[in-house]
């Protein structure tokens, strides 16, 4: 029996995840996080709904469908949150062998004076405050939780892991969530190390690059942009993003190492 670790689980892609790994036969902790953001004229009130959602009921839809779930409240801010995430695993279902990072600290922030992006969401410039939310869930936390896994899984005498996470940005960074893009690109470094470094103990480690992923957040704005953009094809759903975090955790993934994979 596999067992995972997803973070960011309580909706979007997240909560797609832990519930296609469990439709494979995954045990899946289900981390996450309420956040309560304030009201963004720019965002609907559904991303804002969903942010604040616990994770019992995509816990309670694994387990209706016949699969096996836990939700656990982890603040990822916290050092201390990876060793009591896994050890929270080990009590319900046994050593974890498959890392999903997928949560993030989501800040819009900027080095421009500016109120609003170019989508009409609220900005606000670097700060010590947006640093510090947006590397601690998605730099700092990520590289905790490998170790974490790395170190558990050497000591069992693991064959067999998967470490996924998700990813954003390019090369010239992420204008206009610049911390955000930072925190990304921390996390891919990471994770590529792990791929070089742990591929001895059977661990894959790749980075996920979604589209523009409908997690409630998506105005008609946005879809006017992706239509509009030589990048970017697909506004994805977050099962369809789901469906390839399930395949690189899977037997048939056992080739795909050390990549960032960009769907379009």
């Amino acid at each position: 029996m596999h067992v995972a670790i997803v973070t960011g689980s309580n909706h979007g892609i997240g909560a797609a995840v832990a519930r296609a790994l469990a439709a494979d036969g995954v045990a899946v902790v289900c981390a996450y996080w309420v956040i309560h953001d304030e009201v963004d004229p720019g965002i609907p009130d559904a991303y804002r709904v969903n942010r604040a959602l616990d994770g019992d009921p995509v816990v309670s839809a694994i387990r209706d469908a016949g699969g096996r779930a836990v939700a656990v409240s982890a603040d990822l801010r916290d050092p201390a949150t990876p060793a009591a995430l896994f050890d929270a695993a080990e009590r319900e279902f046994g050593p974890v062998d498959i890392l999903v990072n997928n949560a993030t600290g989501w800040v819009a922030d900027t080095f421009k004076p500016a109120d609003t992006d170019r989508l009409g969401r609220g900005l606000r410039q670097v700060s010590h405050e947006t640093f510090g939310q947006q590397f601690g869930v998605d730099a700092m936390a990520p590289a905790l939780l490998i170790a974490e896994f790395a170190r558990r899984h050497a000591a069992r005498g693991g064959t067999w892991g998967r470490i996924v996470g998700l990813h954003s940005g390019g090369e010239l960074g992420f204008p206009e969530e610049v911390s955000y893009g930072a925190a990304k690109a921390a996390q891919q470094n990471y994770t590529m190390s792990a791929a070089v470094e742990l591929a001895p103990y059977g661990v894959t480690a790749n980075m996920l690059h979604p589209p523009v992923t409908d997690t409630g957040w998506v105005t008609d704005p946005v879809r006017a942009f992706v239509a509009e953009s030589t990048g970017l094809v697909h506004v994805a759903t977050p099962d369809e993003v789901a469906e390839v975090v399930a395949f690189l955790c899977s037997d048939r993934g056992r080739l795909v190492t050390g990549n960032t994979i960009t769907l379009r």
